[in-house]
C-alpha cells in the first residue's frame, strides 16, 4: 500500500493543533539507522486507510518529498471521543532484517464444521491476531486459521495455523503455544444431547 505524507518543520503541541485544525495528522517516522523524520498526512485519507486491515499489518511504501521508503505502523493515537487521528508513528524497515509483527487472523469454514452444525458447539475466536518473525518481504497480510475439523469440546493452539514459507512464530507465542480458538459445547445443548440419548439406552 502506498501513503503520501510532507515534511513537517515546527512540532510542538501549538503546532499540532495547527495542523489538526488545517485537516492533517501529524506523525513521525524513525528506525534503521536514520534520523527521526516529521511528517504530516492528510487526515481524512489517513483515517480511511487506518480501516483497512492490511494498512496495520503490511509493509507500506512511505512516500515522503518524492522519496519512497519501507515502512510498518507501529502507533496510532486517537482521540478519546471524536473521529479524529491525533498522531501516528511509522517504522523504517530493512528488507534484509527480520521483523517482529502482529498479523491478523482469519477463521475460515466455520459454517461446515460437523461439530457446530451437529453437535451444537459454539465456536469461539480467542485471538484476533498474532505475533510473528519474518523478513519483510515475507510479511503475510493474513494468516487463515481453518476451522473445518475443529471437534467439540477441543481448541485450536497457536502451532495449529500453517505459516508461509519465511515466516516463524515470535519465541514466546512458539513456547506459550497459546489458544487461537476453542469449540464449547453449551450445557443447554449438552443436556438437551444426553436426554435425546437416554431413551435410547433404555
Amino acid at each position: 500500500m502506498k501513503v503520501v505524507a510532507f515534511e513537517r518543520s515546527v512540532q510542538g503541541t501549538g503546532a499540532s493543533r495547527r495542523l489538526r485544525n488545517a485537516g492533517k495528522t501529524p506523525g513521525i517516522v524513525y528506525g534503521v539507522g536514520a534520523e527521526p523524520q516529521l511528517v504530516e498526512l492528510d487526515h481524512n485519507a489517513l483515517w480511511h486507510a487506518l480501516k483497512k486491515e492490511a494498512f496495520h499489518s503490511s509493509i507500506l511504501d512511505l512516500e515522503v518529498a518524492g522519496k519512497s521508503q519501507q515502512v510498518l505502523l507501529r502507533d496510532v493515537q486517537y482521540h478519546p471521543f471524536r473521529q479524529l487521528v491525533l498522531h501516528v508513528d511509522f517504522q523504517r524497515v530493512d528488507p534484509n532484517k527480520k521483523i517482529h509483527t502482529k498479523v491478523p487472523l482469519h477463521f475460515m469454514n466455520q459454517e461446515t464444521n460437523p461439530a457446530v452444525k451437529l453437535g451444537g458447539a459454539i465456536i469461539s475466536h480467542v485471538l484476533a491476531e498474532i505475533e510473528v518473525v519474518c523478513l519483510p518481504g515475507a510479511l503475510p497480510e493474513f494468516l487463515e486459521v481453518d476451522l473445518a475439523k475443529i471437534e467439540a469440546g477441543q481448541s485450536l493452539h497457536a502451532k495449529d495455523i500453517t505459516l508461509p514459507a519465511g515466516v516463524t512464530l515470535v519465541a514466546h507465542v512458539e513456547a506459550e503455544n497459546p489458544v487461537v480458538a476453542s469449540a464449547p459445547v453449551p450445557a443447554g445443548a449438552q443436556a438437551a444431547a444426553e436426554g435425546e440419548e437416554a431413551p435410547a439406552a433404555e
